[in-house]
């Protein structure tokens, strides 16, 4: 089986190379090669060269030099656009899409999300369907979009705790490029090209590493930034709820829609639906009461409240409380609290 990554470089493309390798397995089946496709180039993704200067701004997570070591692994470097012919120039069974322009990016330049988010999606699909189309095997295909396709509006607000039954009305650009990706999605795996699954991710925290241009970033910066002695800033005001869930979570919630057994069954994956990942709901406060209960006075006193309206506009459009069933009838929990999501942090993570 021939199992392909795209953003692979990322921090929970890494992540997620590392699981299938661990098990070694997809949906019971060897995997033969798993190829992690990203711009880093390949000398970058080889420990022995690993340095800051090499990388790009995003630089490389750690998990994705480790899984690059390892034997099973090929690397495909470069704009994913211009090396689909290759991607499949053997034949792919599974492809989890990562790879995607984040949301204050999106919001600042439309062009970079719409080439980088709808242009290359559309460009894999249909790569895709021309395997499909020749005989060869319908490829599965692992879709991350997000809980940006929701939005709140005065004239359709969204209810109480959000399911996969409401009507998305994204409120960024980043949001509705998602949608457009989802739709495609569905389509393609109507019409059998593809058997498509798509995993609505809540806003994944904490993130180690620096920075990136993501409107919820600032969410693993108020903690991870303390942790480590240095300041960080809020740029929401504290009342506001947010949906969590951890990277621990958010890989098992992905391999589980990635390997669901389509059905109307127990634990069976229903129709072309999408599937919002388990939610844990916590307010910006909350987070910096645990950041000062874990870490002290010290490092809470650390965190500046300087509220930036553009990014605020982006992420208290998101909903924060979700209906969380279908994630429950596939097994999926949400993360027991706050604390043990910044316990998971440290011990990853450890200080020094």
């Amino acid at each position: 089986m021939r199992v392909v990554i795209t953003g692979a470089a990322g921090f929970l493309g890494g992540r997620l190379a590392q699981a299938l390798l661990r098990q070694r397995t997809f949906d019971g089946a060897p995997i033969t090669r798993l190829l992690l496709v990203d711009p880093v180039a390949p000398s970058a993704l080889a420990p022995s060269a690993l340095a800051p200067s090499a990388l790009a701004p995003s630089a490389l997570a750690p998990s994705a030099l480790a899984a690059a070591a390892d034997p099973l692994v090929d690397v495909l470097h470069g704009d994913l656009n211009d090396r689909l012919e290759e991607l499949f120039a053997e034949p792919v069974d599974v492809v989890f899409h990562l790879a995607a322009a984040v949301s204050a990016a999106c919001e600042a330049d439309l062009d970079l999300g719409m080439r980088v988010n709808i242009d290359t999606t559309r460009a894999l699909l249909d790569a895709a369907r021309a395997q499909t189309t020749v005989g060869g095997p319908v490829p599965r295909l692992v879709f991350s979009s997000s809980i940006a396709v929701y939005g709140h509006t005065p004239n359709l607000p969204l209810p109480p705790a959000v399911s996969e039954t409401t009507l998305p009305s994204p409120q960024s650009s980043y949001g509705m490029q998602k949608l457009v990706c989802e739709h495609l999605i569905g389509d393609y795996t109507r019409r059998g090209f593809i058997d498509g699954r798509i995993a609505r991710l809540m806003t994944v925290a904490v993130r180690p590493g620096k920075p990136n241009a993501a409107a919820s970033g600032f969410l693993s910066s108020i903690i991870r930034e303390p942790l480590a002695g240095l300041p960080a800033t809020c740029p929401v005001n504290p009342d506001l709820e947010v949906a969590l869930a951890s990277p621990r979570s958010t890989i098992d919630g992905i391999l589980r829609i990635a390997e669901a057994e389509r059905g109307t069954g127990p634990g069976q994956l229903e129709g072309p639906l999408p599937v919002n990942l388990p939610a844990l709901t916590v307010s910006v406060a909350d987070i910096l009461t645990t950041l000062r209960r874990v870490a002290g006075d010290t490092a809470a006193d650390l965190v500046t409240i300087s509220p930036d309206p553009a990014t605020e506009a982006i992420v208290a459009s998101w909903p924060a409380v979700f209906d969380n069933r279908r994630a429950t009838a596939l097994g999926l929990r949400p993360d027991p609290g706050f604390q043990s999501i910044v316990q998971d942090y440290l011990a990853d993570h450890p200080r020094s």
